[in-house]
C-alpha cells in the first residue's frame, strides 16, 4: 500500500510540476537565470544542441545525451533492480516472519521490525533502493520536458524530423511505442513475479501513452530509448527466459 501511495503522490508532483511552471514557454539561452536554467535545462539544452553539431540532428542528439545519462545512472539502476529481484526472493521468508509475529502488539511487531531488517542486512536488501533511482530521475525527466519545450521556443533553434516525426509536436505513434515498451520493462522485471506491482504494471504504459499523446515527440523519444535500456538490463540481470514454468495444479481426488 504504501508503494502504490508513494507512486500516486509521485504523480501528482509530476503533473504538478509539469502544468504549474510557466517559465517553459520562454526562450532559452547560456545566461538564462535561476537555478533550474543554469544547472538543469540549460545543460541539457548544451548537450542536445552539441552532439546536434556532431550527429546531424537533434533527434541523434537527444538520443546521445539519452544514452550517457541512462549510461551514468546505470550502476544505481542495477543495484536498485538487483536489490527488487533480492526482495522478490526474500518474499516466503517474510511471509512466514509475518506468520510468527501476527500479534498487532507493540513488542510483537516490534520484534517482527528487528528481524525483518536483520534478513535485509543479511540478503544485502535496501528497501528504499527501488524509489531512489525513480526520484532521482524525475529532475532530469522534468528537465528533459522543460528543455525541449524551450528549445522550441527559441527562435535559434529548430528542433526539425527525425526518421518522420515532428520532435517539436506529439506523435501518437512515438506515445504508444513508449509505452508498450514501458510494459515490455515491466514484464522483463520484478513486476512479473510480485502481484503488488501488477497494478503498476497496467498503469504505467497507459500513463506513459497519455503523456506521450500531448507531450513533444522529442521528449517521448527520450522514454523509448531509455525503456530500451531497462529492457537489455532487465534481460542481462532477470534473464526471464531461464525463469523455471510453474507446474499446473492437478485437481481430482486420487484414482482408485
Amino acid at each position: 500500500m504504501n508503494k502504490r501511495l508513494s507512486l500516486v503522490l509521485l504523480l501528482i508532483v509530476t503533473t504538478a510540476l509539469l502544468a504549474g511552471c510557466t517559465e517553459f514557454n520562454e526562450p532559452i539561452y547560456d545566461n538564462s537565470e535561476g537555478f533550474w536554467n543554469e544547472y538543469i535545462v540549460w545543460p541539457l539544452v548544451s548537450s542536445i544542441t552539441y552532439f546536434k553539431e556532431i550527429l546531424g540532428t537533434y533527434g541523434l542528439g537527444i538520443i546521445a545525451v539519452t544514452i550517457i545519462i541512462r549510461l551514468v545512472l546505470l550502476p544505481l539502476m542495477i543495484k536498485q533492480t538487483k536489490s527488487s529481484k533480492n526482495m522478490q526472493e526474500v518474499q516466503p521468508e517474510l511471509t512466514k516472519l509475518k506468520e510468527k509475529y501476527s500479534s498487532k502488539d507493540a513488542v510483537t511487531q516490534q520484534k517482527y521490525q528487528q528481524e525483518m531488517m536483520a534478513l535485509f542486512k543479511e540478503r544485502g536488501i535496501n528497501p528504499a533502493a527501488g524509489c531512489l533511482p525513480v526520484f532521482i530521475q524525475m529532475p532530469i525527466l522534468i528537465g528533459f520536458y522543460h528543455a525541449i519545450s524551450r528549445m522550441n521556443n527559441t527562435p535559434e533553434i529548430n528542433l526539425g524530423d527525425f526518421i518522420g516525426f515532428a520532435l517539436a509536436e506529439p506523435s501518437i505513434f512515438l506515445a504508444i511505442l513508449a509505452g508498450l515498451m514501458q510494459l515490455v520493462v515491466l514484464r522483463t522485471g520484478p513486476a512479473m513475479d510480485n502481484p503488488q506491482m501488477k497494478l503498476m504494471m497496467y498503469i504505467m504504459p497507459f500513463m506513459i501513452m497519455g503523456f506521450g499523446i500531448v507531450l513533444p515527440a522529442a521528449l517521448t523519444l527520450y522514454w523509448v530509448i531509455g525503456n530500451i535500456i531497462s529492457i537489455i538490463q532487465n534481460l542481462f540481470i532477470y534473464k526471464p527466459w531461464n525463469k523455471p514454468k510453474t507446474e499446473p495444479v492437478k485437481t481430482g481426488g486420487p484414482k482408485k
